[in-house]
């Protein structure tokens, strides 16, 4: 009987042995995956653009390659420094400060953890911690300038940009160019929000222009291109998205959207993690030749075959040029 009950005893040890360490395995696992930390731009998500292209991006990660990620949106943070401060005290592999905002912020965590992989997008860096990583997006701003030359009727076409700086300027700037290889004299109207959040500025603006004939419109400006979309349908004019694919926000009236795909470079930081515990260090720049910039299918205007074959001459033309 004695040795029953000692035998039962060292059965259940036994299995009590057996189920920590399959804890500790678990958990070591689980310590081992990748984990990314990102401090969003300012709006966060919901922009129905460049926030949410990352966010996507990284689900992706998440599902497919079994990472795991954290963020941080300016509305719970307060500012840039305190959310990448808590992402860095969180112990992520690597941390992503995403638009041009975060850069002064996040060089100063940088500073103060040399040790720390840190990633910024859409500026350039010259800390050694930090991997800099930007778009092209004067080529797929030309490519929809080309678009745009071919479907207007009133030889009048417009660009909202979110705010006046070197990086949305370089969207205003192939937008006229590609305008122009197709029709000189094309008129493009300009005005700058100053706000990258705010929809009904973004339909006020757009409803501006309507009135002064334009009736194909671009904006890279966040939610308040959001707002342009919208009116632009629902005066029954013609809209171009940006950063992701926006016709399911105004199915009459977007033509197609440049794609700035923010969510293909989040997935690639995640792959070089997986691969190398580490990413690549200084500067990359991403363009039509990397599926860094893209152009979403054409819809809503009758293309002609001619007119389609000029817009992929255009897209190969960017491409072998870069």
């Amino acid at each position: 009987m004695i040795i029953k009950k000692i035998a039962s005893m060292l059965g259940f040890i036994f299995i009590f042995m057996i189920a920590g360490c399959s804890q500790e395995e678990a958990a070591s696992k689980v310590d081992e995956k990748v984990k990314v930390g990102i401090m969003l731009s300012d709006v966060g998500l919901g922009d129905q653009s460049f926030s949410d292209s990352a966010f996507n991006g990284l689900i992706k990660a998440r599902d497919e390659l079994g990472i795991r990620f954290d963020y941080r949106e300016l509305k719970d943070s307060e500012t840039y420094e305190k959310g990448l401060t808590e992402l860095v005290e969180a112990d992520h592999d690597i941390i992503v400060g995403l638009g041009y905002m975060v850069q002064e912020d996040l060089e100063k965590v940088a500073q103060k953890y040399p040790d720390q992989q840190f990633v910024l997008i859409d500026a350039i860096s010259e800390l050694k911690n930090v991997t800099s990583i930007t778009f092209k997006e004067d080529q797929g701003s030309y490519l929809v300038g080309v678009v745009a030359a071919l479907t207007t009727q009133t030889n009048k076409i417009g660009f909202i940009g979110g705010d006046d700086v070197p990086l949305i300027n370089k969207f205003e700037e192939g937008f006229k160019e590609g305008a122009t290889s197709i029709n000189p004299s094309i008129q493009v109207d300009v005005t700058y929000a100053g706000d990258f959040g705010n929809d009904q500025l973004g339909a006020k603006l757009a409803r501006e222009m309507i009135q002064n004939d334009v009736d194909v419109l671009y904006a890279a400006a966040g939610f308040t291109g959001v707002g342009m979309l919208k009116e632009a349908q629902a005066n029954k004019v013609l809209a171009i998205g940006v950063d992701s694919d926006q016709y399911f926000y105004a199915e009459k009236a977007v033509v197609t959207s440049m794609l700035k795909n923010v969510d293909v470079a989040m997935y690639q930081l995640a792959e070089q993690l997986i691969k190398n515990r580490k990413v690549q260090s200084g500067h990359i720049e991403l363009g039509i030749e990397d599926d860094g910039i893209g152009l979403a299918p054409l819809r809503v205007f009758p293309f002609s075959k001619e007119q389609q074959d000029i817009i992929e001459e255009w897209k190969t033309k960017l491409s072998t040029d870069s």
